[in-house]
């Protein structure tokens, strides 16, 4: 049997040999994404869905120097648009159709503009939806004002430049069963019936404005079960109640934690699992707020294949990432092949959800009361990782630390070509070309008719990667760019090769040779 370690794992095995130990390791970091420049680039989706008469915000994300003026050539009477802060707001018009609108920003260095389709109609999340979750760094000790803290970070990074937009509140903003901490526990539903936040939470309606006046949304979590994961109050028989809360709340995105339902599924029959999720999708229909719904179930009954049918716009295909045992691999190799083996069941409106994006300072999942630390991902590992992700279509939720971003992590996180690949309107999640113990090649079709391709080397030295256009199903000659670098890279034919870093990735955006573009 041939025992594969990594490099990580025999520099500190030697170094322990030597008597060096409690060492820790900070991995080479490198940045590859351009930084914007001073002129205005809008960014994010070019097609957005909403429900007719129903609340509307969007901020425009816009890098570029500020003071910044936008406009809106197309713009819906029902709707409003701050020329100093770019965030849209008001109604959806009232009857269903396309609304296409011309976005435009300028300041003292120039110009830009995009056109952007809002769609009002039964579909929401016609692009997989990003934002940032508190899970992996705040579990239990989460609060109203480390949300508000995170709310301005988005906004003071640069993230929702980017189109990064919801913050989403995870487990334990409730009341807590039972707890004799004085924050946490207490009644858990008030004489109506209507579901209390703890005491860290003192007004839900105040912290929905303070995220919504930045332009931003913001999401809530809780579980069909009598309990949540972490034993705070549940919806078990309050679902309605609790939903309509939410919304009066002012909440824009439901996380549905299957938690302690088990105990209550009468069995494991595919009718069990979807039953909650099924009530809950019906009941956020027809609520006067458009709420995005999240079914965390951990892939029970190949959410994947019915999912959309019962309401849901993103679905989680595995369990936790951040419990993801490392082997030879880190942990979001495994979440990412599995869920990648489900590309055929990603369109707009219905994504396959692998769990958060877990990098710059994150918490231990296996021990949450200890402090968020540095990744120990190396820096292919994390271009990797956002590569893949991207690539999948996936939902990007970061969940490390918003009070310790680094240049570095910001790199990964906001590069506009990337994201433009994940948020692309076709909806196409990547089908897997190639998967060894050395490889893993992924391809993804575009609404323009480019081809995104990722290849990834699994093994522990760097390697000469190829993939012909025979398994691309590609003819004739394309421009090959690099999505990270931002630049072409020359005309290919035939094949595409790359040198790929151990546990990199050598992520390109092939376009046809006669077809124009703006890169």
């Amino acid at each position: 049997m041939k025992l594969r370690l990594s490099r990580r794992v025999v520099t500190l095995f030697l170094l322990a040999s030597l008597g060096v130990t409690g060492l820790a390791m900070q991995p080479e970091r490198y940045l590859l994404t351009p930084k914007p420049g001073p002129a205005p680039k809008i960014n994010g989706p070019t097609v957005y869905g909403a429900r007719p008469a129903r609340p509307f915000l969007y901020r425009i994300p816009c890098t570029g120097s500020r003071p910044m003026r936008f406009s809106a050539e197309g713009l819906p009477a029902s709707l409003r648009l701050d020329a100093q802060t770019g965030i849209i707001s008001g109604k959806t018009p009232d009857k269903p159709g396309e609304f296409t609108i011309v976005l435009k920003a300028s300041n003292s260095h120039g110009r830009s503009r995009k056109t952007f389709k809002i769609v009002a109609g039964d579909t929401l999340a016609l692009t997989p939806p990003m934002g940032w979750n508190d899970w992996y760094t705040h579990y239990d000790r989460v609060t109203d004002r480390v949300i508000r803290q995170a709310a301005d970070a988005m906004i003071s990074s640069g993230m929702a430049d980017f189109g990064y937009q919801y913050v989403n509140i995870d487990d334990c903003w409730m009341v807590k069963p039972g707890s004799s901490d004085t924050e946490l526990g207490g009644e858990p539903r008030d004489p109506g019936g209507a579901i209390r936040a703890n005491r860290r939470f003192p007004d839900m309606r105040s912290l929905t404005a303070y995220i919504h006046g930045k332009g931003l949304k913001a999401g809530i979590y809780t579980s069909p079960g009598p309990l949540t994961c972490a034993r705070f109050t549940g919806s078990y028989q309050h679902e309605e109640m609790d939903a309509r809360t939410f919304a009066e709340w002012g909440f824009d995105f439901l996380k549905y934690d299957w938690c302690s339902y088990g105990k209550i599924a009468p069995d494991k029959s595919l009718a069990s699992l979807q039953a909650p999720y099924r009530q809950m999708g019906d009941i956020l229909k027809g609520l006067p707020r458009d709420i995005v719904f999240n079914l965390c179930q951990y892939g029970m009954g190949d959410v994947w294949k019915w999912g959309a049918e019962i309401g849901g716009h993103c679905w989680r295909t595995t369990g936790d990432l951040g419990l993801e045992k490392s082997t030879r691999l880190p942990g979001f190799y495994s979440i990412g092949f599995k869920n990648a083996a489900n590309f055929e069941y990603a369109k707009p409106g219905s994504w396959n959800d692998p769990d958060y994006i877990l990098i710059g300072h994150v918490g231990n999942a296996s021990r949450i009361q200890d402090p968020p630390k540095l990744t120990s991902l190396t820096a292919d590992e994390q271009y990797s990782y956002m590569s893949m992700w991207a690539l999948m279509a996936a939902p990007l939720f970061f969940s490390g630390h918003m009070g310790y971003l680094d240049d570095f992590t910001l790199n990964i996180l906001c590069n506009a070509e990337v994201i433009e690949v994940d948020q692309d309107p076709l909806g196409k999640q990547a089908r897997v070309i190639r998967r060894t113990e050395e490889e893993f090649v992924l391809a993804k079709p575009m609404a323009d008719g480019s081809l995104a391709l990722g290849l990834f080397n699994l093994s522990e030295s760097g390697r000469r990667m190829k993939v012909s256009f025979a398994d691309l199903h590609l003819k004739g000659s394309y421009r090959a760019r690099d999505v990270w670098r931002q630049r072409d890279s020359g005309q290919v034919a035939g094949a595409y090769s790359a040198t790929v870093r151990p546990h990199g990735v050598s992520f390109v955006r092939l376009f046809p040779e006669n077809q124009k573009s703006g890169r």
